[in-house]
């Protein structure tokens, strides 16, 4: 591993301390590892991949106040101080930048690899087990419903709906997470969406079946 990564590392752990558990370094650890994966299948500049894949939630908006700015600027600054190359700088920036799922419909159409890579590992964190339990825990967080029948999904919200919206848990699994497999770029990451896909599908099935007592 190299400097550069180790230092990363380092300074993430360190600035995530105390983060919601749905978006703390363990979280970073997966996507981190998640990319090194499905790196291995492309061709693709990894130290782009890693340090994209270390540096994109170190400053998530949804917990300042919806500030898109302070992300960039801290993985700037930070890496910045290592004298890594201000060209290079761009390419770990324009991840962080265009990562995310309510920017989808923002970002160029003609994306990076390093980005594609990025982004599939983290959509594949929101799924499956883990998906399930992070959901859960950042909607404890907010104080979400779990959930109510009255309140139907607001499916193909707009950005600025989708960063107000206070649905129910279970809503944001047809809001959200249903929809990432369908949105991954790789074969590889498409590969490992599946299973975990079917889990929170037969999660549902079960939840609905305890949640009306069948």
């Amino acid at each position: 591993m190299s400097q550069i990564i180790d230092e990363t590392i380092d300074f993430v752990k360190e600035k995530l301390q105390g983060a919601e558990a749905g978006h703390d370094w363990y979280h970073i650890e997966r996507v981190w590892k998640l990319s090194k994966k499905i790196a291995a299948k492309e061709s693709c500049d990894i130290e782009i991949v890693e340090l994209g894949a270390l540096l994109h939630d170190i400053a998530d908006p949804k917990f300042h106040n919806g500030d898109e700015t302070v992300a960039p600027k801290v993985a700037t600054e930070f890496l910045q101080s290592l004298n890594f190359p201000s060209d290079r700088i761009e390419k770990v920036v324009f991840i962080i930048n265009n990562i995310s799922f309510k920017n989808r419909n923002e970002a160029p159409e003609d994306l990076p690899i390093e980005l594609k890579i990025v982004q599939d590992a983290d959509r594949i964190d929101a799924i499956g087990a883990i998906g399930i339990a992070r959901t859960f825990n950042f909607g404890g967080f907010k104080n979400n419903l779990m959930y109510d029948a009255n309140i139907p999904p607001q499916v193909g919200m707009s950005k600025e709906e989708y960063k107000k919206s206070n649905g129910t848990t279970i809503n944001h699994f047809y809001e959200k997470l249903l929809l990432l497999k369908d949105l991954l770029n790789t074969d590889s990451a498409k590969e490992i969406a599946e299973e975990r896909h079917q889990f929170m599908l037969s999660f549902l099935d079960q939840f609905y079946k305890e949640w009306n007592v069948d």
